[in-house]
């Protein structure tokens, strides 16, 4: 993979630690270097998650797009799965061999910057909350993931396995395979029972539905749900920085960055080549 060089924002970066901002999805892997105020200074840069992705394959492959992405302190990682303290339980939407993967670790002695590894759902939601009141964030890819926030305080949830719909789970009523299955209109369906069920159980002040698949969504939704883009899980990567022990959001934190409202974002879509493999989109 041929490396990219990180194209600055006109936006003069905020003094501080930069982070490069990890999201990894079950069909895409994305980067992109921030400052501290969660602006750009680099391209955001995705190549295709490898299929079956080991842990090895992965860390290759963050290890890549790190050295296209530029210089960065610091590494904040969303992963699709469950993880405590920086060790992968899961990953259903993986490969094989991730039970009891420390990635944190792995990641660290590979690009020799200090790492930290959250559920891309937690990622997620801390750039999108606000910290007031019970705040739920759903992710809608190629798995369903979720977490909810209480006055600023994390706490991870696998709703996507629960029992949702004619003893199916929420996963696999409304992920990927259920959307290329059962068709929009169907899934549209089944996605506003969701979020009415989803109230009912957490009484929750707003929720927030993020992920690829959002782009689906044909209904109008509640005023207390709000769409949240991928940026958001990018900006979470900074947020994650701030996290205390326990999972709350430092005072003085909490506020997240309206989409859209990201200083320096670029509007047009670049494509770099690759010597190995599929070249990395920065867009």
């Amino acid at each position: 993979m041929a490396q990219a060089q990180p194209k600055t924002t006109q936006q003069a970066p905020a003094a501080g630690p930069r982070t490069l901002a990890v999201d990894v999805g079950g069909t895409g892997t994305k980067v992109e270097i921030l400052d501290t105020s969660g602006n750009p200074v680099s391209d955001r840069i995705r190549v295709p998650t490898p299929k079956q992705a080991t842990p090895h394959a992965l860390v290759r492959v963050i290890s890549k797009l790190a050295q296209a992405a530029g210089e960065f302190d610091r590494v904040s990682v969303g992963f699709p799965g469950v993880v405590k303290n920086g060790e992968i339980y899961t990953a259903p939407n993986l490969g094989k061999g991730w039970r009891n993967v420390a990635l944190d670790k792995r990641l660290q002695r590979k690009l020799g910057r200090p790492v930290r590894v959250a559920n891309d759902a937690d990622i997620q939601g801390l750039g999108s909350v606000t910290g007031h009141g019970i705040e739920l964030v759903i992710t809608l890819g190629t798995g369903f993931g979720s977490v909810i926030f209480a006055d600023g305080h994390r706490i991870h949830l696998e709703v996507g396995h629960a029992p949702f719909h004619k003893g199916k789970t929420y996963e696999e009523e409304l992920g990927i395979r259920a959307l290329k299955k059962k068709g929009k209109r169907k899934w549209n369906k089944l996605l506003r029972e969701a979020i009415d069920d989803l109230a009912t159980a957490f009484v929750y002040d707003r929720l927030y539905i993020g992920g690829g698949n959002t782009r689906y969504i044909k209904f109008a939704l509640p005023k207390n749900v709000k769409l949240v883009s991928n940026l958001e899980g990018l900006l979470g990567g900074i947020r994650l920085w701030d996290d205390l022990p326990g999972g709350s959001l430092s005072p003085g934190k909490r506020t997240a960055t309206p989409a859209g409202k990201r200083g320096g974002r670029r509007t047009s879509a670049k494509t770099t080549t690759a010597a190995n493999g599929p070249a990395p989109t920065i867009a």
